[in-house]
């Protein structure tokens, strides 16, 4: 897929075309921000989108229909053997544009080859392994992944947690927009509390530094900047877990501290796997699978996991089950 990346973005297109392509690529990004569709899935529409156009030798998608998306669906599939989920999320984005933007109907798409859906059980640590990971990290990423392991976050939700969202009293924490667009309430872990209170007073006199200087301003969700003029500097709308640098964000052009990056928690785990020894595919995910895990483990109910973990069914909260099953209580032949 690398190929078709940069053969995209190193593309000459004439001056008529470019325009056109980008109006059309404007309206699906406002559209997709308008239904609050996250970043992650903006970007990953844009591109299938352009890909889509440059398969065919960008022809204006009005032009085509049902069988062109087939084709480069199909492509997908025989010759970059794409996982199932990446060859449904193209067909999605494509189909998000035809919909929400040209408003054509392409009719059910038919005899599309499909990619074999592999079914794999998470990676879980044990609670031993957790500990010797635990060990092995330090700082805020030791902060984070204390979260991800004693809240089930998301790693994307734990880097996007805004002050306010921290309930001391009620010992929760409100997870908003998560994944599927819902808010949920999980619980914060009594042992993280001093740490976390810490931290946050550190990010108080970082923010007050900052207002200090002309800055200090945050980006807000949707379109609360402009219904809330004064809310992007207030201290409960700050990241969390914010960045040591100020960027300068391409849509406002405010410059602000966004939160850290998320390959900065990831290289952190990876390390701290390596040096405990394990040899199991850790990565900032496996905390969140171990936090069900080992709720299971305790006793607690399936439902209540599922709500904490924030799963629309129960049947993606099952899988865990099997991961318990793998041996638990049952008593080998050879013992």
């Amino acid at each position: 897929m690398h190929g078709i990346r940069q053969n995209i973005f190193s593309a000459t297109v004439l001056p008529q075309q470019k325009q056109v392509k980008q109006k059309l690529l404007d309206q699906v990004r406002n559209e997709l921000r308008v239904n609050h569709y996250s970043k992650k899935t903006e970007e990953a529409y844009i591109g299938w989108i352009k890909r889509f156009i440059l398969f065919h030798n960008k022809r204006h998608p009005i032009d085509m229909g049902a069988g062109e998306i087939k084709s480069f669906v199909d492509n997908l599939v025989t010759n970059y053997l794409v996982s199932s989920a990446t060859q449904n999320q193209a067909l999605q984005g494509i189909l998000f544009l035809y919909k929400n933007i040209l408003k054509k109907d392409v009719g059910w798409i038919e005899n599309i080859k499909r990619s074999t859906r592999v079914k794999h059980l998470p990676v879980v640590l044990s609670k031993r392994e957790v500990a010797k990971v635990f060990d092995n990290l330090e700082g805020t990423n030791k902060l984070i992944v204390s979260l991800l392991y004693g809240s089930g976050l998301r790693l994307s939700e734990a880097l996007k947690l805004r002050i306010k969202d921290i309930d001391f009293d009620y010992k929760q924490i409100l997870v908003r927009d998560g994944k599927g667009e819902k808010d949920r309430h999980t619980i914060l872990p009594d042992s993280v509390i001093p740490e976390l209170k810490k931290h946050l007073n550190n990010v108080y006199k970082q923010h007050k530094g900052d207002l200090a200087k002309g800055k200090g301003e945050t980006i807000l969700p949707y379109a609360l900047s402009k219904k809330y003029p004064n809310a992007a500097k207030e201290f409960g709308w700050q990241y969390v877990f914010p960045a040591d640098k100020f960027i300068k964000d391409k849509d406002s052009g405010l410059v602000t501290r966004w939160h850290i990056h998320e390959s900065t928690v990831q290289r952190a785990v990876k390390d701290a796997v390596k040096k405990s020894g394990i040899t199991k595919p850790a990565s900032p995910h496996t905390f969140r699978h171990s936090f069900a895990t080992h709720l299971l483990e305790n006793g607690y109910d399936i439902r209540t996991i599922q709500e904490l973990l924030g799963h629309s069914s129960v049947k993606t909260t099952m899988i865990y089950t099997h991961v318990l099953n793998r041996g638990l209580g049952v008593k080998s032949p050879l013992d």
